[in-house]
């Protein structure tokens, strides 16, 4: 066999398997393939996997997978979330510190209470400012915060709270009461800048004190009551209808009856006004003559 023979037969025979090896290749799916490359340390490094077109329909759902994150603002407001609770928490612990110092022991349940924790039931702080400034404003002492939870029949560190607020409220603006602590307890008054005025005007109001022959009366009847005008008289010695007709404006004594006698005369005596105006719980706390005089004197 000549040598030009064996060459071209190895050539052809090497053309043959090559081609099958091209179409063995080819007929293999490497589309999803990994792809890899060697560095100079022998690291091996690969390539990103084959995608077709169908994973992401354009660049713009990587744009909005980014836009989705909104972790940071979630965290923000969180934080902004507790520093609002901690501060409402702080004064919460100072108004509870000054009920403390002027009242009894705080019972453990009304420790701590915040906005929203408050107790079952209980009004809201708004409701709660309302109903306490109308108690204040009608209470003839000053109001304590006992006294105020007891009415309302609502926890005292809830009310503590109500009470501070509404001290806040007043003190703050430019009015001319402001709320004020006296004895313990709560207490509206005027504004020491006003109380110039305040005089000015008291002073150019009329007397409205007892005349000397009211007081007498007044004194008469009070220790002798029921009595009738015969009966004054007698012991005054002189009338004191014009008396009578004073202490009656001034709804200091009522009509009591009449007695039974020739005329039936009115009976006259005390009434609940006179003892608001002289602070007597009843009639037995009467002091002596001579001191009720002094009490008297200052009767409007």
């Amino acid at each position: 066999m000549s040598e030009n023979y064996k060459d071209t037969v190895a050539q052809e025979d090497g053309l043959t398997r090559g081609d099958d090896v091209l179409e063995q290749f080819a007929s293999e799916d490497h589309s999803s393939e990994d792809r890899s490359l060697t560095d100079q340390d022998g690291m091996e490094m690969h390539s990103a996997r084959f995608q077709s077109d169908e994973s992401f329909d354009s660049e713009d759902e990587f744009t909005e997978a980014d836009d989705d994150d909104t972790e940071p603002i979630i965290y923000e407001t969180a934080v902004e979330d507790r520093e609002e609770q901690a501060a409402f928490q702080a004064r919460m612990e100072a108004a509870m510190k000054t009920g403390a110092e002027n009242s009894s022991l705080i019972a453990p349940s009304e420790r701590g209470v915040a906005e929203g924790d408050a107790p079952s039931g209980v009004r809201s702080i708004a409701e709660m400012l309302g109903v306490i400034e109308s108690l204040i404003f009608v209470s003839e002492d000053p109001l304590s915060v006992r006294a105020i939870a007891e009415v309302l029949q609502e926890d005292r560190g809830w009310v503590e709270l109500a009470v501070q607020e509404l001290v806040k409220e007043f003190n703050e603006r430019d009015g001319g009461l402001w709320l004020r602590e006296v004895a313990g307890g709560w207490q509206f008054a005027t504004r020491p800048e006003h109380h110039e005025y305040i005089r000015a005007y008291l002073r150019s109001r009329p007397s409205a004190k007892l005349s000397l022959a009211a007081l007498e009366t007044l004194a008469v009847i009070a220790y002798k009551q029921p009595i009738t005008v015969p009966e004054i008289l007698e012991i005054r010695g002189v009338q004191s209808s014009s008396a009578i007709k004073t202490l009656l404006d001034k709804r200091l004594i009522i009509v009591k009856g009449r007695k039974e006698t020739v005329g039936r005369p009115m009976m006259y005596g005390t009434s609940k006004e006179f003892l608001l105006q002289f602070g007597l719980r009843d009639l037995s706390e009467l002091p002596s003559f001579e001191d009720f005089e002094d009490l008297t004197s200052s009767v409007a």
